[in-house]
């Protein structure tokens, strides 16, 4: 027994010294002064030891023990000092990523949106967000106390100065700017007075398309929006044109997609329908052509609009428009 005392005692002394990692040094405690370790093994030896010699072999073992405990401590304590030079830093461990921002949903819907209506030859224009009650009415054929003006929930800032409604004014200034053919989608932020709830905003996205040339007819409007459908949520959606009413078109147009989560079946989402209610659109008004100088008799022209907010929250299943606003992170980084 002794001589297996003075074995472990040596092999313990020659291991700690060699240690240089935090990790070598727990293996160490494990292998030696565990519950399971090798001193523990020559305490449980002690019951075959003669009955004469087992107080001198216990006071050899408890001294072995009282040391490797005492030096295993010192060359712990050694460590935790280094390490707290070093602030703590494990060098092993791997960097933390930086976090890249990307696109708002809504920015990536309209960017997509912008880019199908460019492959069909449309140019990109803007317009101020602040117009004046002529663009955002009166040169769409709403005069002075027109009823259609109240579908609009305008938002005035003085009599003749208002957050626009929709992006029409820019089909408006682009006419007064130059000659047929037109060919234009105006994207943007617009305003109206809204309670928000979980389909309504005061601000809201809207891409509006205008197209003005001769022999521009109806069939060519329905073309066009068709293929956007079909580019935007697949080849198997369908387009509905129903009749409607809009001041600065005749005729007039409502136009609705199948459902996009039912595909025309009937699901909660579209109430049984089939059907998704997407925007309006229509001939232009001769009246419209009239207010920027275009000759009627020889010029026809279609319109569209569609709300971006709209688009999106169908491409994307979202039921509460009221999320693109809040700066959600949980909700944002989905995107």
């Amino acid at each position: 027994m002794q001589k297996r005392i003075k074995q472990v005692e040596a092999s313990f002394l020659k291991e700690i010294a060699g240690v240089s990692q935090p990790a070598d040094l727990e293996n160490i405690r494990v292998k030696y002064l565990s519950r399971k370790g090798q001193i523990a093994r020559l305490f449980s030896g002690l019951k075959d030891v003669a009955a004469e010699d087992r107080p001198s072999v216990g006071q050899q073992l408890n001294a072995l023990k009282s040391k490797a405990e005492s030096i295993f401590s010192e060359r712990k304590q050694q460590f935790e000092s280094a390490s707290k030079g070093d602030e703590d830093i494990d060098l092993t461990l791997p960097g933390r990523r930086a976090v890249l921002g990307h696109k708002h949903p809504l920015s990536i819907v309209q960017d997509e949106i912008k880019f199908i209506f460019r492959g069909m030859g449309f140019r990109v224009e803007d317009g101020p967000e602040i117009e004046t009650d002529y663009y955002n009415f009166e040169a769409l054929n709403m005069p002075k106390n027109h009823p259609a003006r109240d579908m609009q929930d305008t938002l005035y800032i003085t009599e003749d100065i208002l957050l626009r409604t929709h992006t029409s004014p820019v089909q408006v200034r682009v006419m007064k700017s130059q000659q047929p053919p037109v060919k234009i989608i105006a994207p943007g932020r617009v305003y109206r007075r809204d309670t928000p709830d979980a389909s309504h905003s005061p601000l809201f996205h809207q891409v509006e398309g205008l197209v003005v040339d001769e022999g521009i007819n109806f069939g060519d409007l329905k073309g066009v929006i068709t293929a956007f459908a079909h580019k935007m949520f697949g080849s198997d959606i369908k387009v509905r044109f129903r009749p409607s009413f809009f001041p600065f078109t005749e005729p007039s147009a409502e136009y609705d997609f199948n459902c996009v989560f039912c595909r025309g079946k009937g699901c909660r989402v579209c109430k049984n329908t089939g059907w998704m209610e997407i925007s309006g659109a229509g001939m232009v008004d001769p009246n419209v052509f009239e207010s920027v100088g275009y000759d009627s008799e020889k010029y026809t022209g279609y319109a569209f609009g569609m709300g971006v907010d709209r688009i999106a929250m169908l491409k994307y299943g979202i039921s509460d428009i009221r999320l693109f606003f809040e700066n959600d992170m949980r909700f944002l980084s989905q995107f």
